[in-house]
C-alpha cells in the first residue's frame, strides 16, 4: 500500500506552513518518523497525500545555550541531546530520559518535538521537560508565542496542536544554577520493549545551607490523562530537611495520595503504586546529592 503521493523538504517553517496549508488537512510535519511512520502503516488510517521533512529547518535543529538557559529545536534528536555536555550537567534529566527512549537507532532519528507532539502521558523527554518547567514555542493558526508545556497537551493522543495545520519549533527551559539539580529514572517492562511502568522527573533547589529543600519540581508519569507536575509532593519537600528520613516519608505519602490506574501493557495499580515510592527515593536522593557536590554524571544513558 502507498502510504503517501508527494514528499516535500521546506528550508523555513514558512514554507513549511505554506506546504500544510496547501494540502487541507492531508499532509504531515515528518522528522524521526519513529512514531508517524507507525501511524501511517496502521489499516485504520488513510493514506497520507504529503509528507512534509522539517529536518532542513535550522530552527527546528538548533540547540542553543546561553548562560542560563538552553533554546533545543523540536527536530533535534535523543542522540543530540545525550551528547550535549551542557545538558549533562545542567539538565541531566531530559539527558538520561532521552537516553533510555529505544536503541540506538531510534535515538539517532527519534525528535524531542516528536516525543511531545503525539502528546502521550508515558512519554520519556516529556516527564523531564514538565519537570523542568520547560516552554514550548509553537505556530498555531499561524500565530507564534510560547507557551508553558502542559498547555499542549488534552488527553492521551490528543494535542492542542492541529498536526495538519500547526507547527512545533522548539523548546526553551533554564539550566540549573548554583545547589539546582534533576534526575530521571524509570520502571519499564524486561521483555525488550521500551514501555514504561512509570517514569520520574525530579528537580529540586537546596537552600544557602544545602541542608533543605528551597523548592522543588516533580513529574510522575504515567498516572493522569496528561504529563503533570506532581504538585502535592513539591508542597510536601519545600522547607523540610534534605536527608533520607524526609524523602522516605514522601515517598511513603506520595505512595498514599496519587493513584495509577491498572493497565494490562504496563502493570497493576498495587505494583504501580509500590513503584511510585521506589522512584521517589532513587531521583530525589540522586537530585539532591547532585546538587550538594554540583557534579552531575548522567545514569543508564545509551549512547
Amino acid at each position: 500500500m502507498k502510504l503517501w503521493e508527494s514528499y516535500h523538504i521546506p528550508s523555513t517553517t514558512s514554507e513549511a506552513l505554506a506546504l500544510l496549508e496547501r494540502y487541507q488537512g492531508q499532509a504531515r510535519v515528518v522528522a524521526g518518523g519513529t512514531d508517524l511512520l507507525v501511524e501511517a502503516k496502521a489499516e485504520t488510517h488513510a493514506p497520507f497525500v504529503a509528507l512534509i521533512d522539517i529536518t532542513r529547518i535550522p530552527e527546528l535543529m538548533s540547540l542553543e545555550v546561553s548562560a542560563n538557559e538552553v533554546i533545543i529545536g523540536a527536530g533535534a534528536t535523543h542522540a543530540q541531546i545525550v551528547k550535549h555536555p551542557v545538558l549533562a550537567s545542567r539538565a541531566t534529566c531530559l539527558v538520561e530520559s532521552c537516553g533510555v527512549v529505544g536503541g540506538p537507532q531510534v535515538r539517532n532519528v527519534a525528535t524531542l518535538g516528536g516525543n511531545v507532539a503525539h502528546a502521550l502521558p508515558a512519554a520519556d523527554g516529556t516527564t523531564s521537560l514538565i519537570a523542568l518547567d520547560a516552554q514550548a514555542e509553537v505556530i498555531i493558526e499561524g500565530q507564534r508565542r510560547w507557551l508553558p508545556l502542559k498547555e499542549l497537551f488534552l488527553g492521551p493522543g490528543k494535542s492542542a496542536l492541529n498536526p495538519a495545520r500547526d507547527l512545533l519549533v522548539r523548546f526553551r527551559l533554564a539550566l540549573c544554577g548554583t545547589r539546582q539539580a534533576s534526575a530521571f529514572k524509570r520502571i519499564m517492562r524486561p521483555q525488550g520493549v521500551a514501555l514504561p511502568i512509570l517514569g520520574c522527573a525530579a528537580w529540586v533547589e537546596l537552600d544557602e545551607t544545602g541542608q533543605h529543600f528551597a523548592s522543588a519540581r516533580v513529574s510522575i508519569a504515567p498516572i493522569g490523562p496528561t504529563p503533570a507536575r506532581a504538585s502535592e509532593v513539591e508542597a510536601q519537600l519545600v522547607g523540610q530537611p534534605t536527608d533520607e528520613a524526609t524523602i522516605e516519608r514522601v515517598a511513603h505519602w506520595a505512595q498514599a495520595a496519587l493513584h495509577p490506574r491498572t493497565s494490562k501493557y504496563r502493570a497493576t495499580a498495587d505494583y504501580r503504586r509500590e513503584m511510585i515510592g521506589v522512584l521517589l527515593r532513587r531521583t530525589l536522593g540522586l537530585a539532591v546529592e547532585r546538587a550538594r557536590t554540583g557534579q552531575a554524571i548522567p545514569q543508564g544513558v545509551g549512547l
